[in-house]
Formats: C-alpha cells, structure tokens, sequence
C-alpha cells in the first residue's frame, strides 16, 4: 500500500513509529505537513497539492491532526475522502471527537457512562453551572483545551464563580463537570482499534496534580480493565464513530466514566507501558480495511 500521513512533526514517536510499522510490512508510508497542502476544489475532480505536485496513487490517508489546525487539517482530509482515499479516521468522526460537547452528548446520547456535565453561555449563570454539576469541587475546562491544558479543579463556590466568569470574559467557551474524588487523580486510557481494546494503561498525576496526562509529567503502567471497562471504550469509539482511538475513563464509585475520546491518540505511553506493538496494529487495521471509495460519509458532514 501507498498510505499517506497527515502530520506536521515527523520526528513525533508516534509518527516515527507508525512510519516503521508501515515499511516492515512492505508498505511506503509519506508524511505530508497538513498546512502545506493546498486544493483545487474542482466539480468531479478534487485535487490536492503538496510542494508543488499533485497527490496521486494514495491507498489510504492516516489523519494525524494536531488539535491547533483541527479545522485546515479536516478540510485536507475531506479533500482526500472525496479522492476516494481510504481514511484510517474519517473527518466527520475525528470532527465530533474534537468538539468536547457534542462528543459528551452523543455519548450521552448512547447511555455511556459520563461525569455529570453542564454548559451554559452567560456567565452570570455561574452558580447554577456549578449546582447542576454536583457541587464543589467542580472540575472547569475549556471546550478548545488539549493536554491537560485548560482544566481547573475549584474547590470552592467562590473560586468556581471566578474561574468561569474569568474564562467567559476572555470569551471562550467552558464546560463544568463533577469531580470524581474516589478516582485519585488517576485514569485510564484504552486503545480501540477496529472496534477492539487492544491495550490499557494507567496513568497517574504527578505528585499534587489532579490531571493524568503524560505531557504534565504523569506516569503510565499496564492495567488490566474489567469487562464493563472494556464495553464502555468500544461503545464510546462507536458514538464518535472513530476507528482507531485513545478512550480516556475514570473509576467512578458507579462504574467506568469517559472522560474524553481521542482521535490521534500518543503511542509512546502505551508501547512502553505495555510492550505492545500498536503502531503496526494500525497498519494491520488499514491492511483489512482499507478499499477506494470506501468511507461511509465520503467527506460529507
């Protein structure tokens, strides 16, 4: 297979590896900077340009898109779903998973265990977020927010108040949502794969953070999830819609809560916690599946 990959650091472990993964099993495997393609939007005849040639001859694109550039970076891949390149994500699935509220009430919408969440535009609805969220502490994050950035446990009513009106007057959107205390400060992130968890670890907040993530300075072990764990990743993987993805949950005291489920999911954490090969996972996933003019929304959406 000829496969493309849309991403704008080549030197990224995940990519390095996916690239790796992609030639021992005979495949060619081209990064391509998503900002540096360019199209022509032809009626029957979409084109995509890159350094001055013409893309041709792609079996399958695999869209690692940074969050920053999530709205150029779909447009490219819809372009290339459009050409009748196979997809490893499509653009409408990878759309939902980065709009933190629609990607909360589609799941909802499919009885997927969630933290109890609110939204609200007026900040001057502030203590009415916090009560509909369960009270203080109240975890507050910014709808456009990634890596842990943008997230603030309040632990009073007051700080609450203020952290949302602060966000709301910089005119960003915010959500509340319950702080689950019995989770520790720890979570889980399962890899999905072709509607399968294939791997899971454990991460852990460095010493005093509630957040988990790894680019905070969190650390990561393999863990064995339990059956229900296990149903609630691939039944959030199926809302979104994505076929490859790093479903985020917390140990709540009423079961499994997905706290987020992430397109372009980080390989380093979870290869080195767990010994797994999930870079050629991938591959073999876009070996099975991937056929021209096969994606379901074929750029639409």
């Amino acid at each position: 297979m000829k496969i493309a990959m849309l991403a704008r650091n080549a030197n990224l472990y995940s990519h390095k590896r996916l690239v790796e993964a992609a030639e021992e099993r005979g495949h060619t495997l081209d990064i391509i900077n998503t900002l540096q393609c360019y199209m022509n939007i032809a009626s029957r005849r979409p084109e995509i340009y890159y350094n001055g040639e013409k893309l041709v001859g792609y079996d399958a694109v695999i869209p690692r898109i940074g969050a920053s550039v999530t709205f150029y970076g779909l447009a490219v891949l819809r372009q290339f779903e459009m050409m009748g390149v196979y997809p490893l994500n499509e653009s409408v699935a990878i759309g939902r998973s980065r709009d933190k509220l629609r990607s909360m009430q589609l799941l909802a919408r499919d009885g997927i265990g969630l933290p109890v969440t609110a939204f609200a535009h007026d900040a001057k609805k502030a203590g009415d977020i916090v009560e509909l969220a369960g009270g203080t502490p109240v975890v507050i994050k910014l709808l456009e927010g990634t890596q842990g950035i943008g997230v603030v446990l309040a632990d009073t009513d007051r700080s609450a108040r203020s952290v949302i009106e602060a966000f709301r007057g910089a005119n960003v959107n915010i959500m509340a949502q319950e702080f689950i205390k019995e989770a520790g400060g720890t979570d889980i992130r399962a890899i999905v794969v072709g509607g399968k968890v294939i791997a899971a670890m454990k991460r852990t907040g460095a010493e005093g953070d509630f957040r988990s993530n790894l680019h905070r300075g969190g650390s990561a072990q393999v863990i064995k999830i339990s059956p229900e764990e296990r149903a609630t990743a691939v039944r959030a993987a199926k809302s979104m819609g994505l076929a490859v993805c790093g479903v985020d949950m917390l140990r709540a005291n009423h079961g499994p809560v997905v706290m987020e489920v992430n397109s372009s999911p980080g390989l380093e954490g979870v290869e080195k916690a767990t010994g797994l090969d999930i870079a050629g996972k991938i591959i073999t996933h876009l070996e099975k599946h991937a056929k021209p003019n096969k994606t379901k929304t074929k750029g639409k959406g």
